[in-house]
């Protein structure tokens, strides 16, 4: 079992159904959910930002990655107005 699936199975269904009391549970997943996922983004950034200075290789193969990924996430997730 992935690690996305473990944290799916913990958190709930979170897509709606359209009807009204099990979606008010789902919304509150769906909040779960983007919080985690704000958190885990956050923890990412943070790595890239602290150690994209580094001169040591392992510590600055971690910000590239870093950095690699949360690039990619802005071109994917590109929300158009």
């Amino acid at each position: 079992m992935e690690i996305s699936e473990v944290v799916m199975r913990l958190i709930g269904a979170v897509e709606p159904i359209g009807e009204t009391h099990a979606d008010d549970k789902r919304f509150t997943n769906l909040t779960n959910l983007t919080l985690l996922v704000n958190s885990l983004l956050c923890e990412i950034e943070s790595i890239y930002r602290l150690n994209k200075q580094s001169s040591e290789y392992s510590v600055k193969r971690a910000s590239a990655h870093c950095e690699s990924f949360l690039r990619m996430i802005a071109r994917e997730f590109e929300i158009e107005e």
